[in-house]
């Protein structure tokens, strides 16, 4: 009789669709992806100007931030965060003049991207999680729901999460004070190639400690929280057959 329980209980798990991997990368593709692409689209294509160019690609970002606010009673972090780039690039758009404020309002923009993660860290809400999602539940339903098991019942994994976004946080305000000082200190001409290779190094060294200090742990936990799941009708079983041994 258990045999037959679990064989459903398997067959219903089977006939339950799995996620695909455009549906776990839907947020990033409409909130993050569609905005910069439509920003290319429109300045490269269109030849429109950075300032329209900019306007234009923030209509979906703030379509969907009203609507998360409206519809659902919450923020959409990541719809709140590209609106929140735009913005500032808009208004840094109206500087211009001297070369080396040319060069340091280019780092407003991570400024503003890495104060926006420590607020929302702060607030209980790390919005760097929705990216790092994806690619650690790996559009599977069972890493899905571990995935939020342990958001919702482990204080060590939300611990994880916080740190992650901080790291990210922290490296962005960093990079943004190290290109200030830097257009402001070095030769204009070297602070032009020098302030690409400074972003792309902290880029590079944000996924590097990132994943070492939260995104790996997190992976192990969700791998962990999966296989108990797993293992955990077999328990039940065996304690179900012990049961009726002792009854006999």
């Amino acid at each position: 009789m258990t045999k037959t329980t679990n064989t459903g209980s398997r067959n219903n798990d089977e006939g339950k669709q799995q996620p695909s991997v455009l549906e776990n990368f839907k947020p990033l593709i409409v909130d993050v992806a569609v905005p910069l692409g439509s920003y290319y689209l429109f300045k490269g294509a269109f030849g429109m100007s950075t300032f329209a160019a900019l306007a234009w690609s923030s209509v979906v970002p703030a379509v969907r931030t009203v609507w998360s606010v409206v519809r659902e009673r919450r923020g959409n972090a990541f719809a709140g965060l590209i609106l929140l780039v735009n913005v500032v690039s808009l208004a840094l758009s109206f500087v211009s003049g001297d070369p080396r404020l040319m060069l340091a309002k280019d780092s407003g923009v991570s400024s503003a991207i890495g104060i926006a993660i420590l607020v929302s860290v702060a607030m209980g809400r790390p919005m760097m999680t929705e990216g790092l999602k994806p690619f650690i539940v790996k559009g599977d339903a069972a890493r899905e729901a571990a995935f939020e098991r342990l958001r919702t019942g482990s204080a060590a994994f939300r611990r994880t999460e916080r740190v992650y976004s901080l790291v990210w946080g922290a490296l962005l305000l960093t990079e943004c004070v190290v290109r200030v000082v830097g257009a402001y200190t070095l030769p204009v001409d070297t602070m032009v190639w020098l302030g690409t290779v400074i972003l792309v190094g902290a880029i590079g060294i944000g996924m590097v400690v990132s994943g070492g200090l939260a995104a790996e742990p997190m992976a192990r936990m969700i791998s962990a929280e999966v296989t108990a799941a797993e293992e955990e009708p077999e328990g039940a079983e065996d304690g179900a057959r012990r049961e009726v041994a002792v009854a006999a």
